[in-house]
């Protein structure tokens, strides 16, 4: 193994360290992010900007300069073992380099916009049918109760209605608006 690396240029053994420790370095921050562990708090490049409340897509981070420096040792030792001259072997390798930040900024971006807060929000029930669980006293004279699908989930929520008759329990309605306070207001679907 000795004479091997012995043998081989500058040029090359640079390429050489650079894809083995790049890859070392990268298998290690797979790992730990595979097992729960967060390895971009080693430093991204906006941790010394004042007032600065986070960058939603982040380019320049530790982990996508260890995909940069391993893509960029493994496509530029293909260029050398190919033949391919110094000069076109940097800007290959370059460029394979900077198209993996790329994809691997995209790949954290768009599975960081997958997590949702669970959050919910009222404005979110309007139009959306329901079905009375509590007995809701006509026009606003006594809070019920109605099942309804809201982000996704089947809630039951409180609602009061302006219809002049009780709505009972078994009745679809629609929510028509959210007050303040958050309570629905309903009206009889079928009337």
């Amino acid at each position: 193994m000795e004479n091997w690396f012995a043998a081989l240029t500058v040029f090359e053994k640079v390429y050489w360290i650079v894809a083995i420790a790049g890859s070392a370095i990268l298998l290690v921050l797979v790992i730990i992010t595979l097992i729960g562990g967060d390895v971009d708090d080693l430093g991204d490049v906006d941790t010394d900007i004042e007032a600065d409340t986070g960058i939603d897509f982040q380019f320049l981070s530790f982990k996508n300069l260890m995909g940069f420096f391993t893509i960029f040792g493994w496509s530029g030792i293909a260029c050398i073992d190919n033949g391919v001259s110094t000069g076109l072997t940097v800007f290959i390798s370059v460029v394979c380099g900077l198209l993996m930040m790329l994809a691997m900024a995209s790949l954290f971006y768009y599975l960081a916009k997958l997590q949702s807060s669970g959050t919910l929000k009222l404005s979110n029930a309007v139009n959306q049918i329901g079905e009375v669980y509590l007995t809701i006293g006509a026009n606003r004279t006594r809070i019920g109760k109605v099942s309804v699908n809201v982000q996704g989930t089947l809630r039951e929520l409180q609602a009061l209605t302006d219809e002049d008759q009780d709505l009972v329990q078994g009745n679809v309605v629609k929510v028509h608006e959210v007050t303040d306070t958050g309570i629905l207001i309903v009206n009889l679907l079928n009337k």
